[in-house]
């Protein structure tokens, strides 16, 4: 399954990532939050977070607003 980071700026595309390059930034970065892009599906990050909970991790996600626009949200993932 391929995740979508956030975009830096609005108008870039997101950068698409795997699960297991998401486990080696965990593991060699030390990063421990990520911020995903509004086009994954809640879906997807519901698959993300169990993926790393049968690893032994927690892992958390919510909503992050950053605008007034309906749209102006991407999803932020703490893992544990």
């Amino acid at each position: 399954m391929d995740i979508k980071l956030a975009r830096a700026h609005l108008n870039d595309k997101p950068t698409k990532v795997t699960i297991k390059k998401l486990e080696e930034m965990l593991e060699k970065d030390k990063m421990d939050i990520f911020y995903c892009d509004k086009e994954n599906s809640h879906k997807d990050m519901q698959s993300l977070l169990k993926y790393f909970e049968k690893k032994g991790k927690r892992a958390y996600f919510r909503e992050v607003r950053y605008g007034l626009d309906e749209g102006d949200y991407m999803y932020e993932i703490h893992i544990l």
